[in-house]
């Protein structure tokens, strides 16, 4: 039971808001890869991928937390989701193209998320 005065924030929020910080986390990643450094630890410490280990650090605390109220079942279909986010932020932040196959597997995605 949540303290007085505190909000409570379902499992399954949590988890969800955890697939779009996993997904921030690489999309960071792939930004700090497409740059040039000075020196090869420049590569490694930069604010990109430093931002992106600490929003997968907290991602993967999140998880830890939300799994003590929600079914073990709903884990890998609700992290499942940080494939279209991925796809969608590539798309829309990198301005990659979109392949037939990458369309037809994020519609898989979302289609076994349904009939799950």
């Amino acid at each position: 039971m949540p303290m007085s005065g505190m909000i409570s924030i379902p499992g399954e929020v949590i988890m969800a808001i955890s697939a779009i910080f996993a997904a921030l986390s690489q999309l960071l990643l792939k930004l700090s890869a497409g740059r040039t450094y000075k020196s090869s630890i420049g590569e490694y410490l930069n604010i990109r991928v430093i931002s992106a280990y600490v929003l997968l650090g907290l991602s993967m605390l999140m998880n830890t937390y939300a799994f003590q109220t929600v079914d073990y079942k709903w884990g890998p279909v609700i992290a499942s989701t940080s494939y279209v986010y991925i796809m969608l932020l590539s798309y829309f932040v990198l301005k990659e193209r979109m392949s037939t196959k990458k369309i037809i597997g994020s519609l898989l995605i979302v289609l076994g998320i349904i009939i799950f």
